[in-house]
C-alpha cells in the first residue's frame, strides 16, 4: 500500500517539508527532481504547482496534498480539509491604479486581470461590477493601467502591490495552506490510519512550536510562588532534588511568554533555570 502524497514546489515547498522532517518523514532529492524519495516507505511523493494540487487530489491521482485554501476554493475541489496549517497566509485583493476612484469603476466596464477567474467573477458579481476578465499567468500587477482596470491577486504583505503604485480596493478572500486528502482514500481503512498517524503527529508538532519547556531549581521556601507564577499545560512537575530539601520544577509554557517569565521567577527565587525547546506535544 502507497500513499501518494502531492507537496507544493516553490515558496511552500521549504516549510511543507520542515514540517514533514519534525514528524519523521524526510524528503530526499534534489530540486530539479520532481519525484524524490521518502525515508518513509508507506508515502509515494510528486512535487507539482500548489494551484494542481486540489483538483489532482480530488480525481484521486493524489491521495494526500498541501496547498492554499485559495487554490481550493478557486477550483472549487471537493477534498476533505484535515487541517488547516497558517503557512503563507495571503489575502486575495482588488487594487486599481492608486490615483484612480475605486467607485467611478462601476460606471462603466472595465478589463480585470487574474489568475483567480472563479473567485473574481464572484466578487464582481456580488459588488456589482461589468468586467470583462481576463486570465494572467503571474505578475499580475503589472497589467494596469494600459492592458486592466483592476487586478485580483494575492498578497501578503502588499509591498509588491505599492511597489506598482496600485491601491487595494477589497478583500476578495483570505487564504492559509491546508492539508487535504482525498474522499475516497480516507475510506479505506489502511489508508486513514496512516493518515490519521500524520495527523496526531503534526499535530503535536504544531502545538511544540508554540511552547517551551522551562526547568529550574528552587528552595523549599520558594515553591509556591513560583509554582503559582507558571502557566503550564495542566499543572508543573515538581520533585525533591537528591539529598536535598529543594525542588526541581519543570513546565512547558507559551513561547511567547518566556521572555516576561523567566525575570519573575528568577526574582521569585528560582535557579538554574533552563529553557529548552519541544519537539512535539502529544
Amino acid at each position: 500500500m502507497k500513499i501518494k502524497m502531492a507537496i507544493p514546489k516553490g515558496k511552500l515547498q521549504v516549510e511543507i517539508l520542515r514540517l514533514l522532517s519534525d514528524i519523521g518523514i524526510n524528503i530526499m532529492g534534489d530540486e530539479r527532481n520532481y519525484r524524490p524519495s521518502c525515508s518513509d516507505p508507506r508515502f509515494e511523493i510528486k512535487l507539482l504547482k500548489g494551484q494542481n494540487i486540489p483538483s489532482l487530489v480530488e480525481l484521486g491521482q493524489h491521495d494526500i496534498g498541501f496547498a492554499g485554501m485559495d487554490w481550493i476554493a478557486e477550483q472549487g475541489a471537493h477534498v476533505e480539509i484535515i487541517k488547516p496549517l497558517g503557512f503563507n497566509p495571503v489575502e486575495i485583493v482588488a487594487c486599481i491604479p492608486e490615483d484612480w476612484d475605486y467607485a467611478e469603476l462601476k460606471q462603466r466596464r472595465i478589463i480585470v486581470a487574474t489568475e483567480y477567474m472563479n473567485l473574481a467573477e464572484q466578487f464582481l458579481e456580488d459588488q456589482g461590477f461589468d468586467a470583462q476578465l481576463i486570465r494572467s499567468y503571474g505578475a499580475t500587477e503589472v497589467f494596469p493601467p494600459e492592458d486592466a482596470d483592476m487586478v485580483i491577486d494575492n498578497t501578503s504583505t502588499g509591498s509588491t502591490i505599492k511597489a506598482n503604485r496600485l491601491k487595494i480596493c477589497d478583500v476578495v478572500y483570505t487564504s492559509a495552506t491546508q492539508f487535504f486528502a482525498n474522499k475516497d482514500a480516507l475510506q479505506d481503512p489502511e489508508k486513514k490510519a496512516v493518515i490519521d498517524d500524520m495527523l496526531l503527529l503534526i499535530n503535536g508538532v504544531m502545538n511544540a512550536r508554540q511552547r517551551v519547556l522551562l526547568e529550574m531549581n528552587c528552595q523549599d521556601v520558594d515553591i509556591e510562588k513560583i509554582v503559582t507564577l507558571l502557566p503550564a499545560m495542566r499543572a508543573p512537575t515538581v520533585s525533591k532534588l537528591f539529598n536535598s530539601d529543594a525542588y526541581s520544577v519543570r513546565a512547558a509554557i507559551p513561547k511567547g511568554a518566556a521572555k516576561d517569565l523567566i525575570p519573575k521567577l528568577k526574582q521569585a527565587g528560582a535557579t538554574d533555570i533552563l529553557e529548552l525547546p519541544i519537539r512535539k506535544v502529544v
